[in-house]
């Protein structure tokens, strides 16, 4: 009996190791090897016209793409690629190949490192009348302020306020935009080119009525009480359209109306300015900070993870110089992708040609020096072309 027990063990031992050593051989088929909440994957990438750094980059987001498929297939929907590593690489002929440590997350994060410029514009009231003279009047320039600071606290973006101006001379109209010095695109690249900035922030009070409480309907005890309390019950709705455009096109890039109602207490004093606690234990001033809470974490959910953009400030003898430096995080070895800006082309035209890979090799607060690849043309690049980050690290 004791024997019998024996080879029972061993029995169940040895079941175990094949079914482990199965579950491992699948896994080697499809290319990747799992651990914990990491994944080792390959991807490759045909080497073009001689540009090594291009075909590197491409292998690697050949590897992101395929780590992603791979929890696909194991149903890891919960799962998302948040940081990279290239742990070897290597050229075969035409072909090159990258091994990458994938970092396994609930949550998403940038592949970006950079840190992106935001320029806030006036929040304009459609209906003036709404706010009146003895209310706060920080509203207009107060709102897209305080997103701006949210923004920044993210430590993703740079912002800078211009909230003394307007886009909209007809704010009933926005995000329509009317000027007779030029077009909408126009308008949002002359703001984004003065302030150096790759987003534009704009948008419209649409509403903040006070119900009317001029009438009350009815007769008896509850329309005398109604009538007695009525100048302290009101009903106020407040709705505030938010807008981003892209500074390098002049595109719409984020359109979202937020609402709310206040009940109540609805008055915002005078000299209360927003983001304050004296204007933030208001209900007005509450209602309002959640939205601009919301708002500002919309945006750096949809903008967070976008590649970095800035202009070219100088070029000369291979040596660019860019707007941008250490208060965006660039840092020295850092390679980014040039392209031209259409000479004449309409406003709003957008990244032109690619013109090579910029490397940093000296950076400052604001600005950075770098030298172009060997496959760059010589002299192609000119003050004003757009240089952009990878999309991966």
């Amino acid at each position: 009996m004791p024997y019998r027990n024996l080879l029972t063990v061993l029995l169940i031992a040895l079941l175990a190791a094949c079914s482990s050593g199965n579950s491992k051989r699948r896994g080697d088929e499809n290319g990747v090897a799992a651990s914990g909440q990491q994944v080792s994957v390959q991807g490759s990438a045909t080497i073009v016209g001689g540009g090594v750094e291009a075909a590197r980059r491409a292998a690697i987001d050949d590897a992101v793409s395929n780590a992603s498929l791979q929890l696909k297939r194991n149903n890891n929907s919960a799962l998302l690629v948040s940081d990279i590593k290239v742990v070897d690489e290597w050229q075969d002929a035409d072909l090159y190949h990258v091994q990458v440590l994938a970092v396994l997350s609930d949550k998403q994060r940038c592949g970006s490192p950079y840190r992106k410029k935001i320029v806030a514009t006036g929040f304009p009231i459609m209906n003036a009348d709404q706010i009146s003279g003895t209310e706060s009047q920080d509203l207009y320039s107060g709102i897209p302020r305080e997103i701006n600071n949210q923004l920044m606290e993210t430590g993703d973006f740079i912002g800078r306020n211009l909230t003394n101006t307007s886009l909209y001379s007809r704010p009933d109209m926005a995000p329509e935009i009317r000027f007779a010095e030029g077009t909408p695109e126009s308008v949002i690249l002359n703001i984004a080119k003065q302030q150096n900035a790759q987003f534009v922030l704009s948008g419209v009070i649409r509403d903040f009525r006070v119900e009317s409480t001029e009438y009350v309907r009815g007769s008896g005890p509850l329309a005398d009480l109604k009538s007695m309390v009525r100048d302290f019950v009101a009903r106020r709705s407040v709705g505030i359209d938010v807008y981003v455009y892209d500074g390098f096109s002049g595109a719409l890039l984020f359109q979202h109306r937020y609402t709310d109602s206040i009940l109540g207490d609805v008055s915002l004093p005078s000299g209360y300015t927003v983001g304050s606690d004296r204007f933030n234990s208001t209900s007005a001033g509450h209602a309002i900070s959640e939205i601009i809470q919301e708002a500002s974490e919309d945006i750096h959910k949809l903008f967070g993870c976008y590649p970095f953009t800035t202009r070219v400030i100088q070029a000369g003898n291979n040596r660019i110089v860019i707007a941008a430096g250490a208060q965006d995080k660039i840092k020295m070895g850092d390679k980014l992708m040039i392209y031209s800006a259409p000479a004449g082309g309409p406003a709003g035209a957008g990244l032109g040609e690619s013109q090579g890979i910029l490397t940093i090799t000296d950076v400052s607060a604001t600005t950075a020096v770098g030298t172009l690849d060997s496959t760059a043309v010589s002299g192609a690049v000119r003050p004003g072309d757009w240089v952009k980050s990878f999309a991966t690290p």
